[in-house]
């Protein structure tokens, strides 16, 4: 293989004005204007005055343009990628999303073809640092016997190297890792201070965002409670602090006390991300505390106050779904993780599941929210990555893969990923995935901030395609023709917004429209899923085809067909001669209770692609086993809309 290995795909070429002047007007912001040609004359000759020129019109108040970025990316700095053997730094990290070409791990040079928007590195609280220490054998850690251990298989490399990596994880997972080897505090100032200092350094505002973030890595009885905390502020906020860890508490509450700590000491803006849950053994979305009490109105506030984004997909598997809790969706089987927990030490019970999976999680606080009066799960949707290379790909094409050990190599799909009691992963059960989308007016820390506040964002499993869904009650086919942009926001909300009753009106209605990355697959098909809760208070879920390309018919069930397979998996390749560019719709919900309260989000997805596992075998004729999947229907969900009765 090349020493060289090119990143995403090629850079985005200009669209043509499909729809007349609506759809692109609506996807790519300002929209586009039809051209017609017309003939050429002489001028005529005028004594007038040349009229002065025509006043630049002012930008919409309203966002115009789908930024791409990833939230959730580790460095050598963060102890499980280090000792996995990551190099990057998070100046490298930033570099790499920002287009520039940098060296990975193992070597190879990595680009991006497409430049991201905006990213976080978020290393490790715990043990921040850590990896430094053990690599160049420091006298404290080989004071310890587990550290002794830890640096002399690190040191003779191979598998000598995997298992000493695997029990340090393992030891830290189950609270087991040695009192005096914890960093925490003041001892983890020095690389926070190296984190913020690179996110300043790369942040360009108008061009690329660089915020400063962490990961607080909670994992009690090694179930997966981590959060993603991004800051909106620059070094002079940040610096105010360190970050909280899991040592300091491994309770979520704690966290949000520490956030606010922080916002009442700087006047500073801070939120956190939970990590998708599929790890967590249905812990992530349980009905009560830490403490093991009932939620109350203050806790619903509080968490959706704190936590408005959900990660709901990445290299870890995707939660938007589970085929045990949807039956009736012939695509929620798409990359779940339901294996065990975070180290494998506990099997998963379909018992467990309910508190894993996004769609679910928004059920339950639909139910809650009638109860209490607030939401505690009324979240919107984004994917990251989760890499532990520092390099943010989510594109199947050029998977590097979750961590340095599994980098581009002829050995990475076929090789057990982790086991424990619980089960087994391997290698080609990682996802290319994710990235998030956010509707923002600029390119800025303070607008994508507000953005994520807002939960105007939407998750993608790589692929770059445009969401979008408003929500109303007198969108008709006629705002098709015109900038239903402008019109959503003028007479509806966006995703992320709250649909409030109007008088007289029987129903909602709902503008999505969709449009595939340039470069990218066709589209097979928009739906929007719809959650509700009855009159007994039991949550109930359809899942709706909107709009869908070819001319496909739905059958008795108003199920699509499915939209072919064009993939030659011996060649790794793919055809756009079915599927669709765009799709758009005015859709008004069948099935609407006034009296119910309910949420609405779009779900959209690609025709069949080459997945990851096809290219390495290609390029290096990988042996992988019959149910290692060759294909894969990339997506994206969109944050809901929520609707309440008065």
């Amino acid at each position: 293989m090349s020493r060289s290995l090119a990143l995403m795909r090629y850079p985005m070429s200009s669209f043509r004005c499909v729809f007349a002047a609506s759809l692109m007007m609506t996807l790519l912001a300002s929209g586009c204007q039809k051209k017609t040609e017309a003939p050429v004359t002489e001028e005529p000759k005028t004594t007038e005055k040349p009229k002065a020129p025509a006043a630049p019109k002012a930008a919409p108040a309203y966002p115009t343009r789908a930024f791409f970025g990833d939230t959730h990316v580790h460095t050598s700095l963060s102890l499980d990628a280090g000792m996995f053997g990551a190099t990057t730094t998070p100046e490298d990290a930033y570099r790499f999303a920002r287009g520039e070409e940098v060296t990975a791990s193992k070597g190879l040079k990595a680009k991006l073809k497409k430049p991201l928007d905006f990213l976080v590195v978020a290393d490790h609280a715990e043990n921040l640092g850590f990896f430094k220490l053990l690599k160049s054998g420091d006298p404290k850690v080989l004071a310890n016997p587990k550290g002794k251990e830890w640096y002399e298989g690190f040191k003779k490399g191979g598998q000598d190297a995997v298992a000493a990596t695997l029990d340090f994880i393992e030891t830290f997972a189950q609270g087991k890792f040695p009192k005096e080897l914890e960093l925490e505090g003041e001892e983890t100032r020095p690389l926070w201070e190296e984190m913020i200092a690179a996110a300043e350094k790369y942040n360009a505002p108008g061009t690329f965002t660089a915020f400063a973030g962490y990961e607080w890595t909670s994992m009690p009885g090694s179930m997966n409670l981590h959060r993603v905390v991004i800051f909106v502020d620059g070094p002079d906020r940040t610096r105010q602090i360190v970050p909280f860890s899991a040592y300091d508490s491994d309770d979520p509450e704690k966290l949000w006390d520490a956030l606010a700590a922080y916002e009442k000491k700087t006047g500073g803006r801070v939120l956190a991300i939970a990590h998708n849950g599929n790890l967590s053994n249905g812990v992530m979305f349980v009905l009560e505390t830490q403490g093991g009490e009932p939620f109350d109105k203050a806790y619903a506030q509080r968490r959706i106050r704190y936590e408005p984004l959900y990660e709901v997909t990445q290299m870890k598997g995707d939660g938007e779904a589970h085929p045990f809790l949807s039956p009736d969706d012939e695509f929620a089987d798409f990359e779940n993780w339901d294996v065990g927990n975070l180290d494998l030490s506990q099997a998963k019970k379909n018992s467990m599941l309910a508190g894993e999976y996004a769609r679910e999680a928004l059920k339950r606080g639909l139910a809650l929210g009638n109860k209490l009066g607030a939401n505690p799960f009324k979240f919107g949707m984004i994917g990251s990555t989760d890499t532990h290379t520092g390099l943010a790909t989510a594109d199947d094409d050029t998977f590097f893969g979750k961590h340095s050990g599994l980098e581009p190599n002829d050995e990475r799909a076929k090789n057990l990923f982790h086991e424990g009691k619980g089960g087994k992963l391997y290698g080609w059960q990682q996802v290319a995935s994710g990235y998030a989308a956010v509707w923002a007016t600029e390119n800025t820390r303070k607008a994508l901030f507000e953005a994520m506040e807002r939960k105007e964002v939407y998750a993608t499993t790589g692929p770059r395609m445009t969401v979008r869904l408003f929500g109303g009650w007198d969108f008709t086919d006629a705002d098709l023709s015109g900038d239903f942009v402008k019109a959503g926001y003028e007479r509806g909300v966006p995703m992320g917004g709250d649909l409030t009753p109007a008088q007289g009106k029987s129903a909602p209605t709902f503008v999505v429209a969709a449009m595939k990355e340039a470069d990218g697959a066709n589209l097979d098909r928009v739906q929007i899923v719809k959650g509700w809760v009855d009159a007994k208070g039991k949550t109930h879920e359809k899942v709706y085809d909107v709009a869908w390309s070819d001319d496909r018919k739905p059958d008795k069930k108003g199920k699509v067909p499915a939209v072919g397979n064009t993939v030659k998996v011996a060649k790794c390749s793919y055809k756009n001669s079915i599927g669709a560019k765009e799709l758009i719709k005015v859709w008004t919900d069948p099935d609407f209770d006034a009296g119910q309260t309910a949420f609405y989000y779009v779900r959209v997805l690609e025709i069949p692609t080459p997945r990851w596992t096809c290219y390495d075998v290609k390029r290096y004729g990988a042996k992988l086993p019959k149910k290692a999947p060759m294909t894969t229907q990339e997506r994206a969900y969109s944050s809901p809309i929520w609707y309440t009765p008065r």
